[in-house]
């Protein structure tokens, strides 16, 4: 081709330039590119180069702003700019010399153009002019040994946006390798100081690109690389401010990209770790400050990348950026109260919490990237307190709440990661911690609609790593807030994703708060505090909250066992409370809880079985794990056969003190939630009680008590059937502490006791069984006390309240089969209520205040409930299951039970009853006369007593003779009549004198034991039952003796009985008149003589007597009198005795005459001596008895001789006579006046008249 057609071609072409149509566009770039290859590139510079920019330009921008509704326009603008690249690769690549015009152009358009198709080639293109540049400065330099620069019109301007282009390196068909390539050729032109280490470095760059794609590379991993390049390439420039005017570029591309983006957001990061090398802080400041107020705080994009970009310019800057922050706060505090800071930024008005927030969040930022011993500098003051500041000095909305909270989780975790902290306290901690604490509370109880609960559960997390740290009630505290304000939170609807994400988030904090809380008390009272905390949420009614619960339990048990293991043994007792709390959820509802439930207690069987060194072999592990499967289905029966099958397997890990607890924790859970959690929970226990009820003998109190504290609140009958049964279970193996711990309950009885005793009413040999033990209870107090010599010992002595024991008597006697009639119970059960009755007599008073084993009554007792109703309502019961109607009929009609309730007529009611019994029950006969011997050696009085005085009857009957009983029993009854105790005393001497009525023929076999504790009672000082309890004992033995029987006892008999006659007591003077009179019968000839004497010694008193004030004591005395005469010997006494009539007193005045007529004439000095007895009664405290002493004393005067008359003191017996002229009585002033006269009669003319005639 010709040089003029090339001019034509080129002339009209120019002609052209201005049309604007796409082909004609791409025609003319077509020619510029072909004349380019032809060699006419001098054709082309100039107009041509300025040509190929203007389009690339102007496609770009068409591109950039092309509008949806113009696709046709779009393509072909596309093809206009394809041909436009094309064209610019072929003048870069073929074009030398290229004009500076045309390299500035290309470069701005790398820094400016937003079209990133075109950033690929345009580098390339740029590489290749650089590299043609650099050749033709080389040649110009003479093959210069150094390599020359290109012009560059701002190098930290290009640096910094070809890094962030190059963040994102696979887009606009891998601009990152071009642009590597070109700052690889560009190195020193850029900055000769890093060129080094960018030939080392770029490569590297290069490679790991060139060994992804865009599917394969990691965005992080990249961006790191770039920042640790321009990390290593800013070292390279320290000491200069080439960092700084980086920096500055940096920061005038911020708007240049959109938010968000990956190329804004390298930028940030960027422009943070620039800035941390900058040398001079007051420029530094400046551009952190700009950057502050050109932010964009509503946009979440931007202000978090000015969060990030402030963070890692305090690694290097971190006083700078605080008083850069500080500044600001400041400047904008002038704005405070509209917080509107358009002075700045009209386009992008501030709201107040927006910023507040972005505040909080760069100071933690500062805190989690400053050097470690700044932020221990800075943590409390400004870092933590400005946080605070601007949270509380806020409306604290959401995004506040999650700011602060993200704050205190960055500075905290900031804190924790410095390695040599020492002695650092967090000052402001417990500010924090009350902070978040607040926010947690304010949260709605029933919705979940913010990650507010999760981080603020992060945050307490990240707190409680660091000092001071929390005291173990803090750490519950906190614990208790947290669960509390998640766990009750209703499940979110399965399509519902948002909330179920929350949720998830929320339970996962609260999991790492726990594990984090956990770390310092990694020790079994740790644990059991957090599981108390968690014990009221796996007991609630809703199943939700079980579930979250559980859950939790679970990852709480594998914290404790991965962290801890077999280093700290659980305390005694405590996994049983850990087991008993779990197992009812193993048949909870809800199978998700019933799965949890089942992970929870393999963790807890593995930890034990660890820790005991138990073994726990493969055929258990099969086992559980065919429960856990079963566990999974629906069938509720199969669901507790599971759980049964897990306590068996379960049960043997036990020792005997975890039972325990385990069982005292099922019962606490009782009623905690629905009726299947009951059932399973008495399923346990049941299983548990069968297979180690014979090892629990020393914890039977303890579960006992554990049950019957709880078995009032169960409300379920089954329910109540089971724990029941349980109770009678241990009874059966385990009777004494059973009854022990029954019998401590209190009173008046709950229905719930009530109904353990109706159910052992219902086994009617358990029910004597316990019968048997009741009463043993009851007797034990009237046996001797004993020490205990084993366990089973200590229960059975164990003291209990009687009454306690005498309702469950009654009770059970009551509800027991109305057709057994006790033939082998009764004699026991009568007799021992009977002691029961005795040792409850005294003044009737209020039913007592009553202390038990666990309650105390502070008031008295229903009326009906006392002792003695109770006892006398069991009797009334026994006997009516005699069948036999006449004997109650006899008890009622003879008032028995009314005799035996008033303590003055009670041992007669025991008497009347013991007597009936004798006469109505035939074959407990035998077995009460054992029970009464056994009585009558208690060491208790009252018992003694009774049962001596039920002995009197046995003794009045041949029952004990004919059962061989009679001598331990008269035995028993020689050491009662020797007690202190004088109704013992009496009793005893009554029934040795019943003897004679019920075994009359043994009378002369005991006689001696039988005399010789009568004549001790006759001695007795003072009192009158003892003395005349045993003349009525003698009166009765004297008529089974025979005379030589008596031996030397006659005698003090005899002597015994004239000592009476004066007496005082009445009854001892017909006692005394009697006997003697028995005495009179007993006489034969050896003892006749002595008697004899007795006789005449006692004349005087017996005649006296027979004037006694007290008809029964004159008559007995009178007939004893008669009875004695014939032993005067004087057959004309015999007869006038005969002809007197005992009861008129004109025969009795002409028995003594004819007495003192006889005694004249036969023995007058007895006569005598009886006038001087005679007198000595006239002053007896008895009035007829000074008459009658009157009116024998003047008989004997007159019938006296002369003789003897002489001898009498007349006036000693005129004195005497004369006072009782002064006596009260009329009667005895009389008869004392008539004997006076008669002693008168007998003057001394008399007596001389008389002796004169005597020769």
């Amino acid at each position: 081709m010709t040089a003029r057609t090339i001019y034509l071609a080129i002339r009209v072409v120019k002609n052209t330039l201005s049309d604007t149509r796409s082909k004609v566009r791409m025609a003319i770039l077509r020619i510029i590119g072909q004349l380019a290859l032809s060699g006419f590139q001098d054709k082309i510079k100039g107009w041509g180069l300025k040509y190929v920019s203007v389009q690339l330009t102007l496609s770009t921008y068409k591109l950039t702003n092309r509008r949806e509704s113009f696709y046709q326009r779009d393509l072909e603008e596309k093809m206009v700019h394809k041909v436009t690249m094309d064209t610019v690769r072929i003048i870069t690549s073929s074009i030398s010399g290229m004009t500076n015009e045309f390299w500035v152009r290309l470069l701005c358009y790398i820094m400016e153009t937003d079209y990133t198709e075109a950033l690929t080639p345009i580098c390339v293109s740029l590489t290749n002019l650089a590299e043609r540049q650099l050749h033709a400065h080389e040649l110009e330099a003479g093959m210069a040994s150094k390599p020359k620069h290109v012009d560059l019109p701002a190098p930290q301007k290009l640096l910094a946006r070809l890094l962030v282009l190059m963040s994102t390196p696979y887009k606009g068909e891998g601009r990152g390798i071009a642009m590597l390539n070109l700052l690889s050729t560009l190195s020193h032109s850029i900055a000769p100081a890093m060129a080094d280490m960018w030939e080392l470095e770029i490569p590297l760059l290069i490679k790991y690109l060139e060994e992804h794609t865009e599917f394969t590379w990691n965005q992080k991993t990249w961006e790191d690389k770039l920042i640790q390049f321009l990390r290593n390439s800013l070292k390279k420039t320290r000491g200069s401010n080439w960092s700084l005017r980086l920096s500055k570029e940096l920061n005038n591309q911020i708007e240049s990209f959109d938010s968000p983006s990956l190329e804004k957001g390298f930028l940030y990061r960027a422009l943070g770790f620039t800035l941390a090398t900058g040398l001079e802080a007051d420029k530094v400041e400046v551009l952190l400050l700009e950057l502050l107020y050109k932010t964009d705080y509503g946009n979440d994009f931007d202000r978090e990348g000015v969060i990030l970009c402030f963070g890692l310019c305090a690694r290097g800057q971190v006083k700078t950026v605080l008083n850069v922050l500080h500044d600001f706060e400041e400047r904008i505090q002038e704005s405070e109260q509209s917080w509107q800071i358009g002075a700045w930024r009209k386009d992008h008005p501030w709201r107040r919490e927006t910023v507040k927030g972005a505040l909080m969040v760069m100071y933690s930022c500062v805190a989690s990237h400053c050097h470690p011993q700044m932020l221990l500098t800075h943590a409390d003051n400004p870092i933590a307190s400005k946080i605070i500041h601007h949270y509380t000095s806020s409306c604290q909305d959401i995004c506040l709440k999650m700011a602060f909270m993200k704050s205190v989780a960055q500075v905290t975790s900031a804190i924790k990661n410095v390695k040599d902290l020492e002695d650092f306290q967090f000052g402001q901690k417990t500010t924090l911690t009350a902070i978040v604490t607040a926010i947690i509370k304010a949260e709605p109880a029933d919705t979940l609609v913010s990650p507010v609960r999760a981080m603020a559960m992060d945050a307490l997390s990240h707190l409680s790593k660091v000092k001071p740290f929390y005291s173990a009630e803090e750490n519950n505290e906190l614990m208790d807030i947290s669960i509390h304000s998640l766990i009750s939170l209703q499940p979110p609807g399965e399509d519902n994703e948002s909330i179920k994400t929350l949720c998830t988030n929320a339970l996962r904090a609260l999991e790492q708060l726990m594990e984090g809380l956990m770390q310092r008390q990694l020790d079994p009272k740790g644990l059991q505090e957090m599981v108390h905390l968690l014990e009221k949420w796996i007991l609630s009614e809703k199943e939700w909250e079980r579930e979250k619960a559980m859950n939790l339990h679970l990852r709480l048990m594998q914290i404790y066992v991965q962290s801890v293991g077999v280093c700290i043994p659980l305390k005694l007792g405590q996994f049983g409370a850990l087991v008993g709390l779990i197992a009812p959820c193993t048949c909870d509802s809800h199978k998700r809880t019933r799965m949890a439930s089942m992970d929870v207690l393999s963790c807890l069987l593995d930890l034990h079985a660890s820790q005991t060194c138990s073994s726990w072999g493969a055929s258990k592990e099969l086992e559980l794990a065919k429960c856990k499967e079963d566990l999974q289905g629906l069938d509720v029966e199969k669901i507790f056969s599971a759980s049964s099958r897990i306590a068996k397997v379960a049960c043997m890990q036990f020792n005997c003190d975890e039972v325990v607890s385990l069982i005292q924790k099922l019962c606490e859970n009782i009623g905690a939630m629905d009726l299947q959690h009951d059932k399973a929970s008495v399923t346990w226990i049941g299983i548990f009680l069968q297979m180690r009820v014979k090892e629990l003998e020393d914890k039977v109190a303890e579960i006992l008590g554990a049950i019957l504290v709880h078995l009032p609140v169960v409300d379920h009958a089954e329910v109540r059937r089971l724990l029941t049964e349980g109770i009678l279970l241990l009874a059966h193996h385990h009777q004494d502490p059973v009854l022990t711990a029954l019998l401590r309950q209190p009173l008046p009885m709950e229905s719930h006791l009530i109904e353990v005793w109706l159910a052992v009413a219902e086994n009617m040999s358990f029910a004597r069984t316990m019968l048997h033990g009741l009463m043993g209870r009851l007797q034990s107090r009237f046996s001797p006390r004993t020490n205990a010599a084993s366990k089973a010992d200590v229960w059975r002595l164990a003291a209990v309240d009687p009454l306690m024991t005498l309702c469950t008597i009654h009770l059970l006697i009551e509800n027991m089969d109305r057709d057994d009639k006790f033939p082998d119970l009764f004699p026991d059960l009568i007799y021992t209520l009977l002691l029961q009755l005795s040792s409850s007599r005294g003044p009737e008073a209020a039913s007592p205040v009553l202390k038990t084993w666990r309650l105390i009554h502070t008031g008295t007792l229903p009326e009906e409930i006392n002792l003695q109703r109770i006892t006398i309502r069991s009797m009334q019961l026994l006997f009516r299951r005699l069948d036999s109607e006449q004997l109650v009929h006899t008890l009622d009609d003879q008032g028995v039970w009314a005799l035996l309730q008033s303590s003055s007529t009670f041992l007669q009611g025991v008497g009347l009853l013991a007597r009936l019994c004798v006469r109505h029950v035939e074959g407990s006969r035998r077995r009460l006369s054992e029970l009464v011997l056994r009585g009558m050696t208690s060491e208790v009085l009252s018992c003694r007593v009774s049962s001596t005085a039920v002995c009197v009857e046995f003794m009045s009957d041949p029952t004990l003779y004919r059962e061989k009983l009679l001598k331990p029993a008269v035995l028993l009854l020689g050491k009662g009549a020797d007690q202190e105790d004088e109704t013992l005393r009496v009793l005893s001497l009554r029934a040795l004198g019943s003897m004679a009525l019920g075994a009359p023929k043994k009378v002369r076999q005991y006689r001696k034991l039988l005399l010789e504790k009568c004549l001790c009672a006759l001695r007795e000082p003072g009192g009158t039952g003892v003395p005349s309890e045993g003349m009525e004992a003698l009166a009765r033995i004297l008529a089974e003796l025979r005379e030589g029987d008596l031996g030397s006892s006659f005698d003090a008999i005899s002597e015994q009985c004239r000592a009476f006659f004066d007496n005082e007591s009445e009854l001892l003077r017909v006692k005394a008149f009697l006997l003697f009179g028995k005495l009179a019968n007993v006489v034969r000839v050896s003892k006749r003589h002595f008697f004899k004497e007795e006789v005449r010694k006692a004349w005087v008193p017996l005649m006296l007597h027979c004037q006694d004030p007290c008809s029964e004591a004159a008559q007995a005395c009178m007939a004893t009198m008669y009875r004695c005469v014939h032993f005067w010997g004087f057959k004309a006494l015999e007869d006038a005795s005969r002809r007197s009539d005992p009861s008129g007193a004109d025969e009795m005045t002409d028995f003594q005459m004819t007495l003192c007529s006889v005694l004249t004439q036969k023995k007058p000095a007895v006569l005598h001596g009886f006038l001087l007895e005679t007198m000595t009664y006239t002053k007896s405290n008895f009035s007829r008895i000074r008459i009658a002493s009157c009116n024998l004393a003047g008989i004997i005067v007159k019938k006296m001789s002369a003789h003897y008359l002489k001898r009498l003191d007349y006036a000693a017996l005129r004195n005497c006579l004369q006072e009782l002229q002064l006596d009260s009585e009329p009667a005895v002033r009389r008869a004392a006046l008539e004997t006076l006269r008669i002693l008168d009669t007998c003057s001394p003319h008399q007596l001389a008249a008389s002796n004169e005639v005597l020769p």
